[in-house]
């Protein structure tokens, strides 16, 4: 089996990656060829003993199976969410919409479906941890309507208050902030926010509904991120000039 480096960026070398998984064989298969790219791995079999290690060694970011003895992924991923903001892919064997859905209100920043392709895996953790890094060139922060946004730090405030924000959800935020008053297809934003030519539209719609969670006063009454019947989203800040 080969395990030739994806050339990850020598920024995002020694980061920690938690590999939850119950299968010995793919848990094995993951945790070598995230070594070969240059990551520190922790390996857990369980959901409890996931917890566990999270809070004993933080790491940056989780690759957490869907299905687990004890508690499962999603479950594990929502009570991730109550405390950290560490970025999460899950890995699921349910290949149904609903399934997958499921797992991105849990709170996951990404997923993949079994079988997968280590390399995509790979790939896909660094896509996911320049993100969450904020490994870019630095912008200026700047306030819109109520929002203030700091993308080099990732952090986002709206009236004063920093937002509880996942990585995806941020990212898909800042990117709307940056383009206010302006209609997007769901396809568009997959491809903007997630770097994705293909996938999952639901993915961007779960992602619509988890951040309304967070920024409007009455989610069956968006204000801001308001749906464009026929076309997408649009954010429209208060106060945006």
């Amino acid at each position: 089996m080969s395990t030739a480096r994806t050339s990850a960026p020598g920024d995002l070398a020694d980061r920690r990656v938690l590999v939850v998984e119950d299968d010995p064989t793919v848990r094995e298969v993951v945790e070598t060829y995230l070594q070969a790219d240059g990551f520190i791995v922790d390996v857990a079999s369980d959901g409890f003993a996931a917890l566990d290690a999270i809070e004993i060694r933080p790491p940056d970011l989780v690759v957490l199976d869907r299905m687990l003895p004890g508690i499962d992924g999603a479950e594990v991923c929502r009570r991730i969410r109550e405390t950290r903001g560490v970025p999460v892919i899950l890995l699921t064997a349910l290949g149904a919409p609903e399934d997958r859905v499921a797992g991105l209100e849990a709170g996951a920043d990404d997923y993949l479906t079994k079988p997968f392709s280590p390399r995509e895996l790979v790939l896909r953790v660094q896509a996911v941890l320049r993100r969450s890094l904020g490994e870019f060139a630095p912008e200026a922060p700047f306030d819109l309507g109520p929002f203030h946004l700091d993308a080099s730090a990732r952090v986002v405030r709206k009236d004063g208050v920093e937002l509880p924000v996942s990585t995806r959800e941020f990212d898909l935020l800042a990117f709307l902030l940056k383009h206010p008053r302006r209609a997007f297809t769901r396809e568009e934003l997959l491809r903007a926010v997630w770097g994705w030519e293909f996938g999952d539209l639901s993915t961007v719609t779960v992602t619509v509904r988890r951040l309304r969670e967070k920024i409007e006063t009455d989610v069956t009454q968006p204000r801001m991120l308001n749906t464009v019947w026929g076309v997408g989203y649009r954010l429209d800040p208060e106060g945006a000039p």
